[in-house]
């Protein structure tokens, strides 16, 4: 089991590594505080004599986010979804999302970004724990006050998410290590000088945290999260944040 979990951290660590190697001459650094809460559930109870209806789901999240130095409000998400269960294990998805966000993301003003969303999700157990994957798209909408505003084109971006979860089951059944990465991709540039959003690497997120399940609804998860966000054409330095995150997930 240990050795696995040996396995695991040093997955980890090359996620971190491909984070700092990505690095440009200009990056800045950030510490920041995450909190959220990621809610899902299916439309059973409407009706529980119909087993269609489980087929049905719904999605809601919350999330607060702190920088400068976890000093003073930078971004929160609000996004609701709903699913459609293809089998047990994939589900596809379509919602909204709204971030308001301000520094350091911002420059001067906070800006407001509308986003629509779909995305698939694939999770299965394994002998050595339970691997999730999440492909979403985003169509993303920026008012004027968005940093370096361009023409207000529409940005399309690609995110892949890989999750592993491995219980450690010697300290304690409940207990899993929790190693992830998601990678970011701009698929399109939007046309302002200097640029905004350049077509290409984005960001990635590589996460390695500790999950313990409290019950059969709600798990609780808490590490450190590195994220680095890439601006290779923009005025703006690429940005590198530390990030504690907490997480509380809960599946009805």
């Amino acid at each position: 089991m240990f050795k696995r979990i040996g396995i695991f951290i040093v997955f980890a660590a090359l996620s971190l590594t491909f984070n700092r190697t990505a690095l440009a001459d200009k990056t800045v650094e950030d510490f920041e505080v995450w909190g959220g809460i990621f809610t899902q559930g299916n439309f059973g109870f409407v009706n529980p004599q119909n087993p269609d209806l489980k087929k049905f789901r719904w999605w809601m999240e919350g999330q607060g986010r702190f920088g400068n130095d976890a000093t003073q409000f930078t971004q929160s998400l609000i996004r609701p979804g709903l699913g459609y269960a293809i089998t047990d294990k994939i589900v596809v998805w379509a919602g909204y999302a709204w971030a308001p966000s301000a520094e350091p993301l911002s420059i001067a003003h906070p800006f407001n970004e509308h986003r629509i969303w779909q995305q698939v999700t694939w999770s299965d157990n394994f002998p050595f724990g339970r691997l999730s994957l999440r492909s979403r798209f985003e169509q993303r909408f920026f008012d004027h006050n968005a940093p370096l505003p361009g023409n207000n084109d529409v940005a399309h971006r690609f995110r892949q998410l890989v999750k592993l979860a491995v219980p450690i089951t010697p300290i304690d059944p409940n207990l899993s290590f929790i190693v992830q990465s998601e990678l970011f991709i701009a698929m399109t540039t939007i046309d302002n000088n200097p640029g905004f959003i350049s077509r290409g690497y984005d960001q990635n997120r590589a996460f390695v945290g500790l999950g313990y399940k409290v019950n059969q609804y709600a798990t609780v998860e808490l590490g450190y999260m590195n994220q680095f966000i890439n601006r290779p054409h923009s005025a703006r330095p690429d940005q590198m944040m530390h990030n504690l995150v907490a997480s509380l997930f809960l599946n009805f």
